[in-house]
């Protein structure tokens, strides 16, 4: 009876401490990955943080050897006195009106080319499509002078013209998002739509803008930052001081004496603030679209 009770031991009493080893490695494994990823996003905001930080010191405080990320005593006056150490509020009003026409631009136009290119069938389409995408390759730099030929013949140079207008006439690279985006809405529901006897309009407006809205903010905080930190366009086309954006305004923080860093600095840390706010205001949104779009080709 005891030899016939006798029995071997269970397999799992062996593959308990592989399990556990297994359970350690992979814990282990976590931890790496996130203190890989902690040491990157630490590097990536390096300069953030001593930007902040240069903004709180005096000029001489910014080039003290050792560097001093935290100042001993904060400067904190440095930031009513650089908004007020050139015109900034008014170059602050110019990026802002600038940067709203060209995400109302650019939502206008390229969501409604993007729904023809996605959605409508009318004879040659794939060919106007492939010519926009070829569009992509040619740079700013190339287009400037013949740009800028054509501007000044429309006396538009030294106004916001020719930031404002040209994105009412599409965006190559928000087209191709967007198109891809359409691409994975079931066809179902705009046929539907036609059915109940709705119009290629009337379907767009009813049925396809409620289901784009993450692709739609996706475009429009690109378009935004495109717009808020562009440098080279205003440069050119903006000769009044008047008109300056914020980003050429900056540049007036150099002097021939000395620059004020301490003040560069401080209108640096408010320049970025639009940008950052309006991230976390449409993160949830804005991390979806980037989620969904180009799903489909």
């Amino acid at each position: 009876m005891n030899v016939l009770t006798q029995r071997k031991p269970a397999p799992y009493s062996l593959a308990a401490p592989r399990s556990r080893h297994r359970t350690y490695t992979s814990r282990l494994g976590s931890v790496a990955y996130h203190a890989v990823l902690i040491a990157l996003c630490f590097l990536i905001l390096l300069p953030l943080i001593w930007m902040i930080s240069s903004s709180l010191k005096t000029n001489n405080q910014i080039f003290v050897y050792p560097p001093q990320f935290f100042p001993h005593h904060p400067h904190w006056s440095n930031y009513p006195a650089a908004l007020r150490y050139i015109d900034f509020w008014r170059y602050f009003a110019n990026s802002l009106l600038i940067a709203a026409f060209t995400v109302a631009g650019t939502l206008f136009s390229c969501t409604l080319t993007a729904y023809s290119f996605s959605r409508l069938r009318w004879p040659g389409r794939n060919l106007l499509f492939g010519i926009c995408m070829a569009t992509l390759m040619l740079p700013f730099q190339v287009q400037m002078i013949p740009l800028y030929i054509i501007y000044f013949h429309l006396h538009w140079i030294g106004t916001f013209l020719p930031l404002i207008v040209p994105p009412f006439f599409g965006n190559a690279l928000y087209i191709f998002l967007l198109r891809q985006f359409f691409l994975t809405i079931p066809r179902d529901l705009s046929d539907a739509a036609i059915v109940d006897g709705a119009g290629p309009l009337r379907t767009f407006w009813s049925v396809i803008i409620p289901l784009i809205r993450p692709a739609l903010a996706v475009v429009a905080v690109f378009s935004f930052l495109d717009a808020w930190q562009d440098f080279l366009a205003p440069l050119i086309y903006l000769d009044d001081p008047s008109t300056y954006t914020l980003s050429l305004g900056l540049q007036l923080y150099y002097s021939v004496h000395q620059t004020a860093w301490a003040y560069l600095m401080c209108a640096s840390v408010v320049f970025t603030l639009p940008s950052v706010v309006l991230f976390f205001v449409a993160q949830r949104t804005f991390s979806r679209g980037i989620t969904l779009t180009g799903l489909k080709g």
